[in-house]
C-alpha cells in the first residue's frame, strides 16, 4: 500500500526516535561503566539522527526534544571528572574528532558548557568559539535547532553584572555580541528556508517558518533578561544591530514577528527613549509587512505605561512622543500606497487612543488625529468595508469614552467633520454611540446651543437622511432607536427657565422634522420635558413676571402645537393621552380656560379620530380618570366635561363596555378630596343605568346564544353599590343593595348561567367584604348589618 506524505513523515520520526532509543541505551550503560570512548561513540551515533533532512520543524522538534534529554545526562557526566578521568580543557580537544559535524558541535556545545562552569578558560572566549564553529552547519532547520540548543545552554552562563564565572562587568558586551551573533546567524538560515523547494509549495514553507519563528525571537528574549544591558548599551548598540539585520534580511514574515518580538520584550522606558530609532524602521520594511499592527502594539504599550504611573508623562513630553508617533504613522502610509483605507484608520484609532491617555488635557493633539484622518477619508467616495467602519466608529468613540463628556469631544472642530463622511447605516451607529454615552456617563446638555450641535450629530436618528429609507429600517433596529433619543431628550435640562425653554424649542425644531414614524416616539418625551418645566414655574416663590418668555401659559401654547401635528400623523389615542396629561398639569397651575381647552381637543380627537370599539373603551376609561382628577374647573365646566363622558359611555359599541364605562362615570358626582362634589342621586342615577345595560346585555346573549352567559357586569355594579354605601352616600341602601345580591343568586341559579369559577369567587370575595363589615361592629357595622346574605 503506497503511503502519503504525512504517513511517511511518521515513519520517518518513528525511526528516528528508535535510533535515539537504541544508541542512548547503549550511552547509558558507557556512563553507567564510565566508559568515556564508548559514550562519545554512542552519543555521537544518537545526534547522527537529528541530521535527518525529511521531517517537518514540528516533527523534527519532537526529535530534538528526545536527544536534548540525553544531552543533559551526558553533560552532568562530563562535570563528573572522577567518573571519566579526562580533563574538561582535553575533553573540549576529544569531541572535536567526531566524524560528523553536526554530532560534533552538539557534543562541543555540551562540553563548553560544563567548561565555562569549570572557569579554566574565559566564558567570552569558549562562547565566541562555539557560535563561530556552529557556522559549519548550514542547513536552515537543523542549524536552528542546534543554534537553539546553542542559546539554551549559554543562557545562565553569559557575562553580566555579578557573574558567576567571570566577575569583569565590562563583559556585557561580550555577551551581547554573543547573542547577537547567534541571532544574527539564526535569522538569515530562517529566511533562507523560503529559498528551498520548488515554488509550489511556498505556503507550506512559510507555514513551517512560522513554526520556528520562536527560536529566533529567543535571542531577543534572551538579550532583555542580561541585566547588564542598560539604555545605553540598548540605544548604542542593541537595537541599531537588531534593526540593522531585520531591515536587511527583507523577508516580510521576519520583519513583522521580529519588530513585534522588539516591542513585547525590551521595557517600556527603552523603547520611549529610542523612539525615534525604532520608528524610523517602518518606512523601511517590505511594503507586505503589517506594519499597521505593529505601530499599534507600540502605541497601547507605550499607552500601558504612562497609566502605570504619572511620574513617566513628562519624559513623553520631553521626547516628544506624539509628534513622532505622527510623523512615522504619515510615513508609512505614504511608503504603502496600497495600505486600504481600514489600515490607516487602525493606525489613527490607536494614535487617538495613545494621545488620550498620554496627553488627556492636549485637545488639540486630539483634534490634529481627527483632523489627518479626515484628510484620509476625503480620498473615499463611500466606506463599504465593514471593518474600516467599525474602525472609524472606534475612532469617535475613544474622545467620548475618556472624557465621559458629549460637551467635551464636541468642542473639536474635526469631530463633525469626521462624521459627515460616514454613510447613512455609519452615521446612525455613531449616533447611537453618542446617545449611549450620555446615558452612560449621565451628562446633561444645559444650554440650547449645544443641544443644537448634539443633535446635528445624532440628524441620522432623528429624521431621513438623503438617500435612507425609513420603511427598509429592521422595526425592532428602529424601536431601539426612537427610544433611545427619548430617554436622550430627558437629559437635556437647564436650571434656567428661559434656557430650558429655548431647549424645548430646540428639540421641537428637529423633532418635528422626523416623520410620523418618529413622532410617537419622540413627542411624549417633549411634553413632559415640558410639563416639568411648568410644574417648576408654577412652583416658584412670588408672581410669574408675564414680560418672561418662559411662563405656563406660553409654554402651553407651544405644547397644543406640538400635540396637534402628532394627531395629524396620525397618532390620535397618544395625542389624546397626552392632551389629558396637559390638562392636569393646567390644572395644577390653576389655569380653567386652559384645562378645559385640552379637555374639548381630547373629545375632539375621541369623536373624529379614534374608530375603534377596543381603543374607544380604553381612550373614555382615560377621560373618566383624568377628570375624577380635576379640581379646577367651575360647576358650569364640570357638568359640561361631566355630561360629554357619561354621553359617550352610553355610545360605546358592546353593552358590557357601556355597562363599565358608565358605572365608572359614578365617581365623577363623588369625589372624596373635593369638598361640593357629592351629588348622591347622580350617582345612583349612574348606576341604575349601569344595572338597565347589564340587564339588556344578559337578554342580548340568551337570544344570540342561548344561554345569558356570566353574571360578572352585575357582581362588579354590587361592588360599586357596597363603596358608594359605605362612603355614606344616603341614595344608596342597604335595601337596593340586598336587592342586588338577590338578583344575582337567582340569575346564577337559572338555567341558562354559564358557570364561571372565577365569577363565584368574585362574588364569595364581594360577600366576604360585607360579612367582615358586619361583624367588625361600629356606625359602620351598624349600616352593614341589615343585608341579609
Amino acid at each position: 500500500m503506497m503511503l502519503n506524505g504525512a504517513e511517511y513523515e511518521e515513519k520517518w520520526l518513528a525511526e528516528g526516535i528508535a535510533g535515539i532509543q537504541h544508541n542512548a541505551f547503549y550511552m547509558h550503560r558507557a556512563l553507567d561503566s564510565s566508559n568515556l570512548r564508548e559514550a562519545l561513540k554512542y552519543s555521537a551515533q544518537m545526534l547522527s539522527e537529528l541530521r535527518t533532512s525529511k521531517l517537518s520543524p514540528h516533527k523534527y522538534y519532537e526529535l530534538y526534544m528526545r536527544a536534548f534529554d540525553e544531552l543533559r545526562k551526558l553533560e552532568m557526566f562530563f562535570e563528573d571528572d572522577s567518573k571519566h578521568g579526562v580533563s574538561v580543557v582535553d575533553l573540549y580537544e576529544l569531541v572535536q574528532h567526531a566524524g560528523n559535524i553536526l554530532p560534533r558541535l552538539y557534543l562541543l556545545c555540551t562540553v563548553g558548557s560544563v567548561y565555562i562552569k569549570s572557569k579554566e578558560a574565559p566564558a567570552k572566549e569558549v562562547l565566541k568559539d562555539l557560535v563561530e564553529m556552529c557556522r559549519g552547519v548550514q542547513h536552515p532547520i537543523r542549524g536552528l535547532f542546534l543554534r537553539s540548543y546553542l542559546a539554551q545552554i549559554s543562557r545562565d552562563k553569559l557575562p553580566d553584572i555579578d557573574f558567576e564565572y567571570e566577575g569583569d562587568a565590562e563583559t556585557v558586551m561580550d555577551a551581547v555580541d554573543f547573542v547577537l551573533q547567534n541571532f544574527t546567524e539564526m535569522n538569515k538560515l530562517w529566511v533562507r528556508m523560503q529559498h528551498q523547494g520548488p515554488g509550489r509549495v511556498r505556503e507550506k514553507r512559510e507555514n513551517e517558518r512560522s513554526e520556528l519563528q520562536d527560536l529566533v525571537g529567543k535571542n531577543l528574549h534572551v538579550l532583555s533578561q542580561i541585566e547588564g544591558v542598560d539604555l545605553e548599551i540598548y540605544k548604542e548598540t542593541v537595537l541599531p544591530r537588531v534593526l540593522e539585520q531585520i531591515v536587511n534580511c527583507k523577508d516580510d514574515l521576519a520583519q513583522y514577528y521580529l519588530m513585534d518580538c522588539i516591542i513585547q520584550v525590551f521595557p517600556d522606558e527603552f523603547h520611549l527613549q529610542t523612539l525615534e530609532t525604532l520608528l524610523g524602521a517602518c518606512p523601511q520594511l517590505q511594503p507586505t509587512v503589517d506594519v499597521k499592527t505593529v505601530l499599534s502594539r507600540l502605541m497601547d504599550r507605550l499607552s500601558n505605561y504612562a497609566a502605570s504611573s504619572t511620574d513617566v508623562l513628562p519624559e513623553f513630553l520631553q521626547v516628544e512622543a506624539f509628534t513622532k508617533l505622527s510623523n512615522a504613522i504619515g510615513k508609512v502610509i505614504e511608503a504603502q500606497v496600497d495600505m486600504p483605507v481600514v489600515g490607516a484608520i487602525t493606525l489613527y484609532v490607536s494614535l487617538l487612543t495613545f494621545t488620550l491617555r498620554v496627553h488627556p488635557d492636549q485637545l488639540d493633539y486630539v483634534d490634529q488625529v481627527l483632523g489627518v484622518c479626515v484628510k484620509k477619508l476625503s480620498d473615499v467616495r463611500k466606506l463599504e468595508d465593514n471593518q474600516a467602519t467599525k474602525q472609524v466608529v472606534a475612532l469617535l468613540s475613544a474622545p467620548l469614552e475618556k472624557y465621559n463628556d458629549i460637551v467635551t469631544a464636541l468642542t473639536l472642530s474635526n469631530y463633525p467633520r469626521v462624521m459627515d463622511h460616514l454613510d447613512n447605516g455609519t452615521n446612525k451607529v455613531m449616533a447611537m454611540v453618542i446617545v449611549q454615552s450620555i446615558m452612560k456617563n449621565n451628562t446633561c446638555i444645559s444650554t440650547a446651543d449645544k443641544v443644537e450641535v448634539l443633535f446635528e450629530l445624532i440628524k441620522g436618528l432623528i429624521k431621513d437622511i438623503d438617500g435612507a429609507d425609513v420603511d427598509e429600517l429592521d422595526e425592532e433596529d428602529f424601536k431601539d432607536e426612537q427610544n433611545s433619543v427619548s430617554r436622550l431628550i430627558h437629559m437635556l435640562y437647564s436650571n434656567e427657565p428661559e434656557e430650558m425653554l429655548k431647549i424645548i424649542c430646540t428639540v421641537r425644531k428637529h423633532t418635528m422634522a422626523g416623520g410620523p414614524k418618529r413622532l410617537p416616539f419622540t413627542v411624549p418625551s417633549l411634553i413632559f420635558s415640558a410639563l416639568r418645566l411648568i410644574r417648576r414655574l408654577h412652583g416658584q416663590d412670588g408672581d410669574i413676571v408675564e414680560e418672561v418668555q418662559a411662563t405656563p401659559k406660553k409654554i402651553f401654547q407651544l405644547l397644543t402645537k406640538i400635540i396637534e401635528a402628532l394627531s395629524a400623523v396620525p397618532s390620535p389615542e397618544l395625542a389624546l393621552r397626552l392632551y389629558l396629561q396637559c390638562a392636569e398639569a393646567a390644572n395644577d397651575c390653576d389655569l380653567e380656560h386652559v384645562a378645559y381647552e385640552f379637555f374639548t381637543q381630547a373629545f375632539l380627537l375621541y369623536e373624529e379620530e379614534i374608530a375603534d370599539s377596543k381603543a374607544q373603551v380604553t381612550a373614555i376609561h382615560l377621560v373618566i380618570g383624568t377628570l375624577q382628577r380635576m379640581n379646577v374647573f367651575g360647576v358650569e365646566n364640570r357638568d359640561t366635561l361631566t355630561h360629554k363622558a357619561t354621553g359617550y359611555s352610553a355610545r360605546l359599541l358592546k353593552k358590557p363596555d357601556q355597562c363599565r364605562a358608565v358605572y365608572a362615570c359614578s365617581h365623577l358626582f363623588w369625589v372624596d378630596d373635593q369638598e361640593g362634589i357629592k351629588d348622591g342621586e347622580r350617582v345612583l342615577l349612574c348606576l341604575k343605568r349601569a344595572l338597565r345595560i347589564a340587564n339588556a346585555a344578559q337578554q342580548m346573549a340568551n337570544v344570540a346564544r342561548g344561554s345569558s352567559g356570566p353574571v360578572t357586569l352585575f357582581v362588579e355594579i354590587l361592588n360599586k353599590y357596597i363603596y358608594f354605601f359605605e362612603k355614606g352616600n344616603q341614595q344608596i341602601t342597604s335595601a337596593a343593595i340586598q336587592g342586588l345580591i338577590e338578583l344575582i343568586n337567582t340569575e346564577m341559579q337559572s338555567d341558562n348561567t354559564t358557570p364561571d369559577t372565577a365569577l363565584d369567587a368574585f362574588l364569595a370575595s364581594t360577600l366576604r367584604y360585607v360579612q367582615f363589615q358586619k361583624q367588625k361592629g361600629g356606625i359602620l357595622g351598624e349600616k352593614f348589618e341589615s343585608i341579609k346574605l
